[in-house]
């Protein structure tokens, strides 16, 4: 074989790949030609295996402001001359082999792809998956995302508003860490990642670069193994007030009018940097490599290139303008050079020392142009036979309901998270309105308004793992469930489609049925999705992670004082659920945590049962009918009563009517569409006038303490608080990571 085909293959490019490179060039590549191509066809940046689906999504909207996938990140209009700009991306591989620099570093990266189109950024999100939290590397994990997380979100002064942590054994070799940041964006002060102008000079800004990060795109686009530790140089390394800086010069720049376009030196550095912006642009660039500033010496060519060294952008500027940026920069005591400039031929020209490097037509190496497109084989799982024979009949409904309650209330996945969200700071900013009483959704002020955008991430693997389809339109409808009972109108999505390898029919098949599921459910609640991420490749020893297509959604609260909470206000309130009960313990945590089954259908859903709701329990908020709303999803009812509960430290009593439903399935049962909500006696008629035929039932009232279940009582609500707070932290008692995480 010929030595050039095998250096292809280690940069992991396939023979048909490095063929058609030959073709697109007329000649062989050299070295640093083929890395470039390498990070640029790598499914992190190509999307190679995925975009035909994509493309089905629904992409358009009236509030939308720029195209899906446009721009760096998603853009809707919120009104008052304002628009929202929000985006979700995985660093799931690099958090698996380090994970506190993983975890920091892809909050700073997704942060930088708010602030480079011009926005500020105003809070951040994220949504974790690890394995048993019994076991020690899964400690070690969590103690270094969470870190991560915290000490890059609280050094950068943006606050972590909201998320979500589940814990299944399937993550074990392979977390999913992905980050969402929102910002805030004047209507026509956006800047676009592209370049333009012939002769305009093309500005490196940011930290200098190092050799952190070289094929970091590649390592993302390939299975972990035992052998992937020793890719440890693929990991970034961050430095949050860097990019604090990075913020406050790039803002203050874009006001000159001096910036044509900017992009973050994201994944690939500076070769998808340099290439998506001319491609966009319809030009080409020459850059003189050995004037980017470096803090190592020697670095060669292609490492500049493929470097993912943090806290950088590449900055086109209008000719002429050069001195004001430089200042700017230099005031923030920040590298700044002018590395080359705009040419009119498409080419992308690489020199060092004045001697060319590499030679490469930018339109071949992107998403759209010339990177390859495929069309993979899929087919329905296997296991699927296991979960269609599922008879919940085999399943005997427990004596003892109040023990059932004990264990579910300690399922890490339900429990409280506070012992890891408290390593975060909610409250940098002071715009964070979610902070004394929680909704279903952050919401966070948009200053100098009386706006708040409400924001969530959502999804239930499982779910998804027993119905790919069914589940990724429950994932679309609990987001947007969330932020209509915080009060929220729901705008867009963004996504982040974690998958394990795509060369596998089986997950392929996975990875199609979501995009379908996704796509319908975003259509009927008119969220477009605007934009987001494909990681492919997350696997443990015996396969695939399961699917896992997290949705993040930001909705439009117009007055922060229309804001709805979760918790129950005074005793004696009436407590109804809106929707329908179903005789339903399919997929749901006391299925698989307490009975041990891995393999049951997905709950009940039906998509417009699930609109119809959400309508009602909207007009409901809006005519400030109920004192609370909470949506019933993990752990049922049950669970569902008692976060209504803990913040006041009230309680209820409740009964189940249904005498057709067994009663671990009316507890503890997941079927979707459903909605808790407390009601004064006062309006009750006016509640059951905007309720009209919609289902709902009246569980009971709102106690000054007491927990009553179908007559029986089961203690103070105190005790299950306890209980609930403190199911993590007993966990973990002694061990490695709580200590890490408690000197924080």
């Amino acid at each position: 074989m010929d030595i050039t085909v095998k250096t292809a293959e280690q940069l992991r490019l396939t023979a048909e790949e490095f063929e058609l490179i030959k073709q697109k060039l007329g000649r062989l590549p050299n070295f640093t030609e083929l890395c470039a191509f390498s990070a640029m066809w790598s499914e992190h940046c190509s999307y190679k295996n995925s975009i035909k689906w994509l493309k089905t999504l629904p992409r358009e909207g009236k509030k939308m402001l720029v195209k899906a996938g446009e721009e760096n990140a998603g853009l809707m209009d919120i009104g008052d001359g304002l628009g929202v700009v929000f985006k979700i991306e995985s660093h799931n591989h690099p958090s698996a082999i380090e994970p506190f620099q993983g975890a920091a570093t892809g909050v700073g990266g997704i942060h930088r792809d708010i602030f480079t189109m011009g926005a500020r950024p105003i809070a951040s999100l994220n949504s974790l998956r690890f394995g048993d939290l019994r076991e020690s590397k899964t400690q070690h994990l969590l103690a270094g995302v969470v870190h991560g997380i915290g000490h890059y979100g609280n050094c950068f002064g943006v606050p972590t508003v909201g998320g979500e942590i589940y814990f299944e054994d399937c993550y074990h070799t392979n977390p999913l860490v992905n980050a969402m940041s929102v910002g805030i964006v004047k209507k026509g002060e956006t800047i676009s990642a592209t370049a333009a102008g012939n002769g305009n000079p093309v500005f490196f800004v940011g930290s200098a670069t190092g050799k952190d990060g070289i094929g970091g795109a590649s390592f993302a686009s390939a299975n972990i193994t035992k052998e992937s530790i020793e890719e440890l140089p693929a990991v970034q390394v961050g430095d949050p007030f860097q990019e604090k800086k990075l913020l406050e010069a790039c803002l203050e720049v874009i006001q000159t009018g001096a910036v044509v376009g900017m992009q973050d030196m994201g994944a690939a550095g500076i070769i998808c940097s340099t290439a998506e912006m001319s491609a966009k642009g319809e030009v080409g660039m020459r850059i003189d490599l050995d004037k980017v500033p470096t803090r190592q010496p020697g670095m060669k060519a292609w490492e500049l290139l493929l470097s993912e060294s943090q806290e950088r952008m590449l900055m086109v500027v209008r000719k002429g303008n050069e001195k004001a940026v430089l200042e700017i920069f230099e005031k923030w005591d920040l590298p700044c050079a002018d590395i080359g400039e705009v040419t009119e031929d498409g080419l992308l020209r690489f020199y060092m020392h004045g001697q060319l490097e590499a030679e490469i037509p930018a339109h071949e190496l992107v998403l759209g142009g010339g990177a390859p497109q495929y069309d993979r084989e899929f087919q329905e799982p296997k296991y699927f036979e296991k979960v269609k024979k599922f008879d919940p009949n085999s399943i005997g409904v427990p004596d003892d309901l109040k023990k059932i309650g004990e264990q579910i209330v300690s399922i890490p996945s339900i429990a409280s998270k506070r012992w890891i969200s408290r390593q975060y700071d909610s409250t940098v900013g002071a715009a964070n309105a979610s902070t004394n009483a929680a909704g279903d959704a952050a919401a966070v002020l948009v200053k100098g308004t009386r706006k708040a955008i409400v924001m969530t991430t959502d999804c239930n693997s499982r779910y998804v793992f027993a119905d790919p389809y069914k589940g990724a339109m429950i994932a679309v409808a609990e987001a947007a469930r969330n932020i209509v009972c915080t009060g929220g109108q729901p705008l867009g999505v963004t996504n982040c489609l974690n998958f394990g390898n795509p060369y596998n029919p089986e997950v392929y098949y996975q990875f199609v049925q979501a995009i379908k599921g996704m796509g319908e459910a975003c259509r009927r609640f008119d969220t477009p999705v605007t934009g987001g991420n494909v990681s492919f490749y997350n696997q443990h020893p015996d396969g695939a992670v399961y699917p896992t297509p997290t949705i993040g959604m930001v909705g439009l609260l117009e007055n922060v004082n229309d804001k709805m909470t979760l918790d129950f206000k005074e005793d004696a309130d009436l407590i109804f659920l809106i929707g329908k009960s179903n005789n339903d313990i399919c997929s749901s945590e006391y299925l698989h945590k307490v009975h041990g089954v891995e393999h049951s259908p997905a709950p009940h859903f039906d998509i417009e049962e699930e609109f119809q709701l959400q309508q009602k329990v909207a007009t409901l908020i809006q005519k400030g009918i109920v004192e609370s709303a909470h949506d019933v999803s993990e752990g049922g009812l049950f669970i569902t009563l008692l976060e209504s509960s803990f913040l006041n430290e009230l309680g209820f009593n409740a009964t189940s009517s249904l005498s057709d439903i067994r009663k671990d399935a009316y507890w503890f049962g997941e079927s979707q569409s459903r909605v808790v909500v407390s009601v004064k006696a006062a309006k009750l008629d006016e509640f059951k006038k905007i309720l009209g035929n919609h289902p709902y039932e009246k569980l009971g009232i709102v106690t000054d303490g007491s927990v009553e279940i179908d007559g029986m009582n089961w203690g103070n609500i105190n005790k299950w608080k306890e209980q609930y707070d403190t199911a993590i932290e007993h966990l973990l008692a002694g061990s490695e990571t709580e200590s890490a995480l408690s000197s924080l």
